[in-house]
């Protein structure tokens, strides 16, 4: 496993999302967040990965208390992050559900507490300032944003009066929009972009087409899905980049990811057996020939 340095830390380029743990929006099924939960986030630990991302809003809590059960033993393995929602985020508001994220996870100290969404109703300086309080109490390490563009990350920094370690926005392979503007400023400052979706909900996976469509409501709504035939091709051409390299399609999707500086990517895992194989991208490296391809077969998918 690789990992990428940004304040003080040393995180792992793959890390583990958990937003299905808890809830049956997915389609894993409802005995799947305490039969296998625990045991993916274990794995996890074991090949070296370091990021685990939650959020209080995950199952309504329920996949904070899942991680907080899997890690118990193991706290000094995990940087976890978790994520408040921001309705009404008053500082005291921020601050009291902080404590409570870190009750579920069974822990005193939460290393990365992010800002799920902005509330453009509320001042930054407010927001900020229930974190900055946060960060003063310790009962937060970093604070972090999420789905901000460049322009409000940098008015979080500002609000903060100090470095917002992280920002996590949906990216991949078929959504590349943080590639141009918060991917080159997290490298200029040593922060990191925290990729959720990597995989755009399966779409990266190399198994759909025309042959086999997703299950689950939100992947089925999904406009990525609604073309199967260019998904089936642009499947075809992760295998075959993977060929060159003994890796499956997903771990090239990942691959192309967190090559990027100071990129890592959060993607979800239904059994233990997918959780090893994101792993494995995280040792995984492209060449330029395959970015072109890649790049090349993403243009392809969204032409007219």
């Amino acid at each position: 496993m690789r990992y990428v340095e940004a304040g003080g830390e040393r995180i792992s380029v793959i890390g583990l999302g958990t937003w299905q743990f808890g809830s049956g929006e997915w389609g894993y099924g409802g005995e799947y967040a305490e039969r296998t939960a625990g045991e993916i986030v274990n794995r996890a630990l074991d090949f070296g990965i370091n990021l685990i991302d939650t959020a209080e809003i995950y199952g309504l809590g329920r996949s904070e208390r899942i991680v907080g059960r899997a890690i118990a033993g193991r706290r000094e393995q995990a940087f976890l992050a978790s994520k408040v929602f921001p309705v009404l985020p008053l500082p005291l508001v921020i601050r009291r559900r902080a404590r409570r994220s870190a009750r579920r996870l069974q822990v005193e100290q939460i290393d990365l507490y992010q800002l799920h969404f902005p509330n453009p109703l509320v001042p930054a300086s407010a927001q900020l300032g229930g974190m900055r309080q946060l960060l003063m109490q310790g009962l937060i390490r970093h604070a972090g944003v999420s789905n901000y563009s460049l322009a409000a990350w940098q008015r979080a920094d500002r609000a903060l009066s100090s470095p917002v370690l992280s920002n996590q926005v949906s990216y991949s392979l078929l959504q590349q929009q943080p590639r141009a503007g918060l991917v080159p400023f997290a490298q200029r400052e040593g922060r990191i972009v925290i990729a959720y979706s990597p995989l755009s909900q399966g779409a990266l996976s190399g198994r759909y087409g025309p042959e086999r469509r997703p299950s689950g409501r939100i992947r089925r709504l999904n406009p990525l899905f609604r073309r199967p035939q260019r998904l089936a091709v642009l499947g075809a051409e992760l295998r075959a980049v993977g060929e060159r390299h003994g890796a499956t399609a997903p771990q090239v999707a990942l691959a192309w990811l967190v090559n990027q500086p100071q990129v890592v990517a959060i993607p979800g895992a239904s059994s233990v057996a997918q959780l090893e194989e994101n792993a494995a991208a995280g040792d995984l490296r492209l060449d330029t020939e395959d970015i072109v391809r890649l790049d090349t077969a993403v243009a392809r998918f969204h032409s007219a």
